[in-house]
């Protein structure tokens, strides 16, 4: 059984090492886009790949799935546990839901509308909850009924995990996206059941109407972008961070590659994959 261990672990660690050293590259890629990419003002943004700071404004009404707080965008993820060693648990995503809500984002000098969809959103406020297994309670239960998620019941015999995030009005974002040039649709009168389908009174709906027809750009991600990041924490972080990541995948990658690979020369040498007669 040893004899078999070590040529299994020593081609994870090679595709171990090529995986990390993938993704030290897409790090290094998005932190040279994030000092590239001057921070503009909403007033003068120029269409293309933008970065943008300001508080967050909501268009339409929304409540986030377990807590029911009042927000402007949310995400639950469920997971189950994959694999307990030593006392850690691994976590499987099984489910995972984003209300899609476009939302404002307003800097002082103008507002710009954010269509989140595809956005690696690491703002707002995250509640975490476990559950011990045989069942699962509310609102959890009700949910995974609603959704019909078909294996639910089989899922809360076990452990599971339960995550909410959502984005408040007011909070303070950091955008990295595509403007675009605002839609004509967006100048024009909306539909009132449209605007009522998205949570938004007759009130609300002039609103919608007056801030959209105000709105100087759209920002999304664009078929070709790096990356399309929302995040509550600073463009210097951020980019440390990115910075941190391409490190470790670079450097680390290909040592633990080499490393892989030495062990599985060796073995070879060895005769270490012939099986015992």
């Amino acid at each position: 059984m040893g004899a078999l261990l070590l040529p299994v672990g020593s081609a994870v660690a090679v595709g171990t090492g090529v995986l990390a050293f993938v993704h030290g590259l897409r790090s290094l890629k998005l932190q040279r886009v994030l000092e590239d990419t001057p921070t503009a003002k909403v007033r003068s943004l120029a269409m293309g790949l933008v970065e943008l700071q300001g508080a967050v404004r909501g268009r339409s009404r929304t409540n986030a799935p377990f807590s029911g707080r009042d927000c402007v965008w949310w995400e639950v993820v469920v997971q189950t546990v994959r694999q307990s060693n030593k006392g850690g648990k691994q976590w499987s995503t099984v489910h995972r839901e984003v209300s899609g809500n476009p939302f404002y984002i307003d800097d002082g000098t103008g507002t710009a509308l954010v269509y989140p969809q595809d956005a690696q959103v690491s703002a707002g406020h995250v509640i975490s909850e476990e559950t011990g297994g045989l069942g699962v309670p509310e609102p959890y239960a009700s949910y995974m009924s609603d959704r019909h998620l078909g294996l639910r019941q089989l899922y809360a015999i076990g452990p599971m995990r339960f995550q909410e995030r959502v984005l408040e009005e007011g909070r303070t974002v950091f955008v990295l996206g595509r403007a675009n040039p605002k839609p004509h649709a967006v100048d024009i009168s909306m539909d009132e059941e449209a605007l009522q389908a998205t949570g938004t009174d007759a009130v609300g709906a002039r609103r919608v109407r007056e801030v959209d027809g105000h709105c100087m750009a759209v920002i999304r991600k664009g078929p070709r972008d790096p990356a399309f990041l929302i995040s509550d924490r600073s463009e210097k972080s951020m980019t440390t961070e990115y910075g941190l990541h391409a490190f470790a995948g670079l450097v680390g990658g290909p040592l633990i590659t080499l490393i892989g690979l030495w062990f599985l020369m060796e073995l070879m040498k060895r005769g270490g994959f012939s099986q015992p007669h």
